[in-house]
């Protein structure tokens, strides 16, 4: 298959799309590469075990012959006070058979010492599996900001190790593009688009609604998207992340795909930069 586009497919797009469902809506829309949740955010949050589930885990792997879509990155591996790098063994390996690229990393530990040596620990464990783990800073989190993320990786100092920077996580966290700019090349292996009002929600709550359930299209909102993505190491690989519980089951997820796509790659251009 010869894609349209280089962008790649978030798993929020289409929550509700099982990995072989959102494979193939990566396909009908053109995207190169396509993210899945193997790991629940919270505590009873969709996700889809392929760990376990030898069946789906097939059928993804035949979607993912079919269409030449690849896997992008897996979500959502937390680190917390309690993390065990061996309780992930699984997971890691299948994201190997998936032929997926990074890992999708949020930090829940306060301690940043710990936090710093279980993400080195991952990190180890993952590169055996080909796989870069990368920091996604949210303000409501325990890595709330770039700076955070920085030290984190650059304690742990794994060659696999990165940063993620999500345009809506950026715009509310009060970092700058001066430190988007600083960042180590190497550490920024992807970045995630949508867009939002700026300011945005002044709660917790809000932040975390927005966040995962109501974003808007890129060039919707007023977040500085070109700034940010300009700011951004040249040839930066990016993945589509805009949900919306509201607008893209109303419309259909294929529609409301093809228009994040499009609208992309109006703010973006295609290719990009």
């Amino acid at each position: 298959m010869t894609t349209a586009n280089p962008w790649n497919l978030g798993q929020l797009v289409a929550l509700p799309y099982a990995p072989p469902q959102i494979v193939g809506l990566a396909a009908a829309v053109g995207c190169a590469g396509v993210g899945i949740r193997l790991l629940p955010t919270t505590a009873g949050g969709l996700y889809y075990p392929l760990v376990e589930d030898a069946a789906m885990l097939r059928e993804t792997l035949a979607a993912l012959a079919d269409t030449g879509v690849g896997i992008f990155d897996l979500e959502v591996l937390r680190i917390n006070e309690h993390f065990d790098v061996a309780a992930y063994a699984g997971f890691l390996e299948v994201g190997e058979q998936l032929g997926a690229k990074h890992i999708l990393v949020a930090g829940d530990d306060p301690n940043a010492s710990r936090m710093t040596a279980s993400f080195a620990a991952l990190c180890e464990a993952a590169a055996r599996h080909k796989l870069t783990c990368d920091v996604e800073f949210m303000p409501w989190t325990d890595v709330p900001d770039v700076a955070a993320a920085v030290r984190i990786v650059r304690g742990a100092a794994q060659p696999n190790g990165g940063v993620l920077v999500d345009a809506l996580h950026f715009a509310r966290c009060g970092s700058s593009l001066e430190e988007i700019r600083a960042l180590d090349p190497r550490w920024v292996h992807y970045a995630q688009i949508c867009d939002g009002p700026v300011p945005g929600p002044d709660t917790t709550e809000g932040l975390i609604h927005a966040a995962r359930c109501e974003r808007m299209l890129p060039g919707e909102g007023d977040l500085p998207l070109r700034a940010l993505f300009d700011a951004l190491p040249r040839g930066t690989p990016v993945s589509i992340e805009v949900p919306s519980e509201s607008r893209a089951p109303a419309m259909g997820y294929e529609n409301w795909a093809r228009l994040a796509v499009a609208e992309t790659n109006k703010v973006l251009g295609a290719p990009f930069p």
